[in-house]
């Protein structure tokens, strides 16, 4: 549990890596999980002022939450990402509201899309988990058109999600990677985005995680529906879940802001914007 992690470091390991990822991802009810989250992901989306018309590109779009919302103010969007069962349900919200949106298995690091194809790329808490942050910052800028605006939400290491993964990061092996946290650190976006880019602005702002159940429910309803707490909990046997379960409804409960068996958690995510040179 305490070992060093250690980096994939040939094709064959990076491959596998991708793999395990993608069942990761592809594990749960991510579609239920993320209906928690729109209020916000609509506030995220009207800070960036996005005309009628405008070509967006939703980057880790899972099922489709900011996608659609593009969609429904009429921004031309297409969407990837490498959960595939989750752009069916995707398509499936789309289609039920009418919405023309392109949704598509795509991989942040290497992304199938033209240079300076979109106005702007978005990835809210999505691109911040692929494995080489460096091809990802690389390839959100290649898409982008020159004077296009880059815009993502990441969660910070301070801030109530970073802490659950470093609660769960007690628990579990190692994984291989860079935290993807270090997205929600201001000095490393900087280094990461340094190239290409003209303009760059930080702001940190609060995820609303507002359930109208317990804490212990709370937990209960991430390790059903959110891949990475369902796999990491998967990997322990019945005393090591037990234990991990304890300190995430402790956590929880510790930054509970309501009252009654409700749960309101306020989360620090930092919002990137960039604008490409």
């Amino acid at each position: 549990m305490n070992a060093i992690a250690k980096a994939p470091q040939t094709t064959k390991e990076f491959d596998e890596l991708k793999i395990r990822l993608k069942t990761t991802w592809m594990t749960g009810d991510y579609d239920l999980f993320s209906r928690y989250m729109e209020q916000d992901a609509e506030q995220f989306f009207r800070r960036l002022g996005v005309a009628p018309g405008t070509r967006l590109l939703d980057v880790g779009c899972g099922a489709g939450q900011l996608a659609l919302i593009a969609a429904r103010a009429g921004a031309e969007v297409t969407g990837c990402d490498i959960a595939t069962n989750w752009l069916e349900k995707a398509r499936a919200r789309a289609a039920a509201e009418r919405l023309k949106v392109t949704f598509e298995e795509g991989d942040a690091e290497s992304l199938r899309y033209y240079e300076a194809q979109f106005d702007v790329v978005t990835s809210l808490i999505g691109a911040m988990f692929a494995p080489r942050p460096d091809l990802v910052a690389a390839e959100l800028i290649r898409v982008c058109r020159p004077g296009g605006t880059i815009a993502m939400a990441n969660w910070t290491p301070a801030g109530f999600i970073g802490q659950m993964f470093k609660t769960i990061a007690r628990h579990i092996a190692p994984s291989g990677m860079p935290s993807p946290v270090l997205w929600g650190d201001e000095a490393t976006v900087r280094e990461r985005l340094r190239e290409g880019i003209a303009g760059l602005k930080f702001a940190h702002r609060v995820y609303h995680f507002d359930y109208p159940f317990p804490p212990d429910t709370v937990v209960d309803f991430f390790r059903a529906n959110y891949g990475p707490m369902s796999r990491a909990f998967a990997s322990l046997d019945a005393s090591g879940q037990q234990s991990l379960r304890s300190e995430l409804v402790s956590l929880w409960s510790a930054h509970n802001k309501a009252a009654n068996g409700a749960t309101k958690v306020d989360a620090e995510y930092l919002e990137v914007i960039a604008t490409r040179g």
